[in-house]
C-alpha cells in the first residue's frame, strides 16, 4: 500500500512538474517579448503614457502565450471548443495582466516612482511574479480543462503544425 501510494504521488509529480516546467519556458519567452515591447514603447513611443504601454506589450505577449500554452504546455487538455478556451485564456489574460498593470500603477501613482527601471521592476518583475502564478493555475483549472488522454478517438500527442494548420483554413 505505501508503494502504491508513493507511485501515486511520484506520477502526480512529475506531471505537474513538466506542465510547471514547460508553462515556465513558454513563460520565459513570453516575458522577453513582452519586456522588450514595453521598454521599446516607454523609452519613445510612449515614454509619457507607461500604462498603456504596459497594456499593450501585454497583449502581444498574450497573443505568443495562447498559442505556445495551447499546442505545447497543455496539448494533452486541450477541449474541442477552441473559441471557448480561447475567450478564457483572454479573460485570465486580462486578470493577470490587470495585477501587472496595477503594480505599475501603485509603483508610479502610489510611492511615486517614476524612472524607466522602477517602472519596469514594478510591472515586469513584480507584476509578473504575481500574474505568473495566478494565470498557471487558471489555465489548468478553468482553461484547459480537458484530459484528452482519456478519449481514444482524441490523441493526446498531436502535431501542432497540423493544428495551426487547421485553424488558419477555417
Amino acid at each position: 500500500m505505501i508503494t502504491k501510494l508513493y507511485r501515486r504521488i511520484e506520477t502526480l509529480f512529475l506531471a505537474l512538474w513538466r506542465e510547471v516546467a514547460k508553462f515556465g519556458a513558454v513563460g520565459g519567452v513570453a516575458f522577453i517579448i513582452d519586456s522588450a515591447i514595453f521598454l521599446w514603447l516607454i523609452s519613445g513611443p510612449m515614454d509619457d503614457s507607461q500604462l498603456k504601454a504596459k497594456v499593450v506589450a501585454g497583449v502581444v505577449a498574450t497573443m505568443f502565450s495562447w498559442m505556445a500554452n495551447r499546442y505545447w504546455t497543455f496539448r494533452h487538455r486541450r477541449s474541442t471548443g477552441k473559441a471557448r478556451e480561447l475567450v478564457l485564456f483572454l479573460f485570465m489574460n486580462a486578470i493577470g495582466l490587470g495585477i501587472q498593470t496595477g503594480c505599475v500603477g501603485i509603483a508610479k501613482y502610489v510611492l511615486g516612482m517614476d524612472s524607466v527601471s522602477e517602472v519596469f521592476i514594478a510591472g515586469n518583475v513584480i507584476g509578473l511574479v504575481l500574474a505568473t502564478i495566478f494565470r498557471f493555475f487558471a489555465y489548468k483549472y478553468w482553461v484547459f480543462t480537458t484530459d484528452r488522454t482519456s478519449f481514444s478517438d482524441l490523441p493526446a500527442e498531436q502535431d501542432p503544425a497540423a493544428d495551426a494548420a487547421e485553424v488558419t483554413s477555417r
